[in-house]
């Protein structure tokens, strides 16, 4: 295959090995598919000749879907209708699938994937087709290999150039640049993401699927399907409706909708998009008033000191929107405690993922931990540090936050205290601030609503020089 030692991008390279290898069979089409890093699952890289909505079927359990992969051994099935060994046998047969066969993926005799082609005609497989599958599969894991190579160690020993698990994104090709930019957000704060790889059948036509949802991100450990969206409010008329209509079909489908002022302002949080240098006209009107964030701040400084009676505590805060709270909480606090902050890089500064820049200053081995904090809203930095904190071994390991901005949440994260619930609003005052400034009132204010800009969960590039 000439296609092979062209400067085609890989995604292509695996398109027409998946496309050659259907023709030269004579089959209705091929996939390939790699492995998760816990061998758990498989996911499709590329595919011929098959529809979309059985490619989106759900996830592929590896031990659910021809096992016998992941010993290396190469699979027929001759009734894909009537065998077990199948995961999804009523959707193979609406797809008029009758016959597949299936050869592993292998890097030093480990498997990390499949080729597999689907034939609608019922078929027995000859050496000479296991053998042409076999050679398609070697040179998919070529393709795949030099995708990693950048990764791998220049030592020579032949354990450090083992294939290590294949992140998909490398092979995603993104259908509008708000979803890359997404990607590389849940990227920066190290949360796994698949990109389209399911679709749920919302309508049927004759025992057969006439329309489905798909959408665009599904965030394996968090078990949540996230969808986005440019179109302006008064044409979202009918998404919504197919959202609602989704939610019916599969109630425990957790699924969040980002529509376009949301994502417009997850951006602006993280100082990108057209939002983040909106200036700001000033406090339209006062949320919490001094009085009251000082009797919610006793009030919970009563409970953390009941809670924690005869131990001793340390409060962990962030640097730097917190640091009025933390002074207040811990004059509220009747048992010993010490503090502690943390300092942390943000996605407007850096080109990697999210790291700590400022470590804490004592070891958290064995101790009660508090993190404090002074607003959460989609809790990916949160749970970071929390993910973070846990690595160091504290003998607890609890969340106090003055504001909670839980109709803005992407990953759930545990809040033990908390102080106030607000809506989708841009808050100032009180440590927190808009581009560095309003942190001194004595007041949690909201900004103008001609201002349209979102709340910071932690500061922007100014904040954290």
């Amino acid at each position: 295959m000439a296609e092979l030692n062209s400067n085609l991008p890989p995604k292509e390279l695996l398109e027409h090995i998946a496309r050659s290898c259907a023709n030269a069979l004579s089959v209705a089409g091929c996939s390939i598919l790699l492995l998760n890093s816990k061998k758990t699952h498989l996911l499709h890289v590329s595919s011929h000749g098959l529809g979309d909505w059985y490619l989106r079927k759900g996830f592929i359990e590896a031990d659910k879907s021809l096992p016998e992969m992941l010993r290396g051994e190469v699979v027929e099935v001759t009734d894909a209708g009537q065998d077990l060994r199948l995961q999804f046998r009523e959707m193979a047969e609406q797809a008029g699938i009758a016959s597949i066969l299936s050869v592993p993926l292998q890097q030093n005799g480990e498997t990390f994937g499949a080729l597999r082609v689907y034939s609608r005609n019922r078929r027995i497989f000859s050496r000479r087709d296991k053998e042409f599958a076999a050679r398609m599969a070697d040179l998919s894991a070529l393709v795949l290999r030099q995708i990693q190579s950048v990764e791998l160690t220049t030592k020579p020993s032949p354990e450090n150039q083992e294939l290590k698990p294949l992140e998909l994104k490398k092979l995603v090709t993104f259908a509008h640049p708000s979803e890359e930019q997404f990607a590389r957000l849940l990227d920066f704060y190290d949360i796994k993401w698949l990109y389209e790889p399911r679709s749920f059948p919302l309508q049927w036509q004759d025992n057969r699927i006439g329309e489905m949802f798909t959408p665009d991100f599904y965030l394996p450990e968090l078990n949540l399907y996230v969808e986005l969206t440019t179109l302006k409010q008064s044409l979202m008329r009918e998404k919504n409706q197919k959202i609602r209509h989704l939610k019916e079909l599969y109630p425990e489908v957790e699924f969040k909708l980002l529509t376009r002022k949301d994502y417009s302002n997850l951006l602006a949080k993280y100082g990108c998009g057209p939002l983040a240098g909106a200036k700001a006209e000033g406090v339209a009107r006062v949320l919490f008033g001094d009085a009251q964030i000082e009797e919610k701040v006793r009030e919970l400084g009563k409970r953390i000191s009941d809670d924690y009676a005869s131990h001793s505590l340390l409060l962990v805060g962030v640097l730097k929107g917190v640091f009025c709270f933390m002074a207040d909480l811990m004059r509220h606090i009747s048992i010993p405690v010490a503090v502690d902050f943390l300092g942390i890089s943000y996605y407007a500064d850096a080109s990697s993922g999210v790291s700590i820049t400022r470590d804490l200053d004592q070891s958290i081995k064995g101790k009660n931990v508090l993190m404090v904090e002074d607003i959460v809203d989609t809790g990916m930095t949160l749970n970071y540090i929390l993910n973070y904190l846990r690595t160091r071994d504290p003998a607890s390991l609890k969340v106090c936050a003055l504001l909670d901005k839980r109709v803005r949440r992407l990953v759930q994260v545990p809040l033990d205290y908390v102080g106030f619930e607000i809506g989708d609003e841009f808050v100032v005052g009180y440590g927190l601030d808009y581009q560095g400034e309003y942190r001194n009132l004595p007041f949690i204010g909201v900004l103008k609503p001609t201002t349209s800009v979102p709340q910071t969960e932690r500061e922007t590039k100014k904040d954290s020089e």
